[in-house]
């Protein structure tokens, strides 16, 4: 049976090798051909702080733009559609457009807005008339999943308001995939 070191396992795990070269190992694992590996304890790594900080700088953003939320001027996801700012559109058709987030959260993150704001800022907003659109955005987002390839894995997020860290008031859907996802989310 094959031991495998603690300096080895540091080695091949690189990311927690970084952040935790003191730990003891406290715990053993047999895989089904006999070979021992040791284990070590959790440890915060430098993804997870720098998950935290990107975490702050939305919360951040969510409030500055508060303020502006229902002012009706123009957005950036409007200047996108007016195509005043280039975006890698992954599907567009009358009512909708779907284009990559500048700052994924996952291999795959593409939002979808409606070309029409119509009042829609935030879901909280909606309204009897918008239940065509809300449906079609629903269903661009399962387009836009078969596009990339994520369609037996992906997640749909709408955030609304400050407390859900919305920074454009414009209803917009965040299309995730392409990593297993988590739960509880947040």
């Amino acid at each position: 049976m094959a031991v495998t070191s603690s300096s080895m396992l540091l080695r091949n795990f690189s990311t927690v090798g970084r952040v935790a070269q003191s730990v003891r190992v406290t715990s053993r694992i047999f895989f089904s051909t006999g070979e021992l590996i040791r284990v070590l304890p959790y440890t915060r790594s430098s993804r997870s702080i720098c998950s935290t900080r990107a975490a702050h700088n939305e919360e951040a953003a969510a409030k500055a733009t508060a303020s502006v939320a229902d002012t009706g001027a123009p957005t950036i996801f409007d200047k996108i559609i007016a195509k005043e700012i280039p975006s890698d559109i992954v599907y567009e058709d009358e009512n909708v457009l779907a284009f990559r987030d500048i700052n994924p959260q996952a291999p795959v993150h593409v939002l979808v807005i409606p070309k029409l704001r119509d009042g829609l800022t935030t879901l909280g907003k909606a309204e009897p008339r918008h239940v065509e659109v809300l449906g079609q955005l629903l269903h661009a987002s399962k387009i836009v999943a078969e596009k990339e390839g994520i369609l037996d894995g992906f997640r749909v997020v709408i955030n609304n308001g400050v407390e859900a860290c919305q920074s454009v008031y414009h209803l917009h859907l965040h299309v995730l995939g392409g990593r297993q996802m988590k739960w509880p989310p947040g």
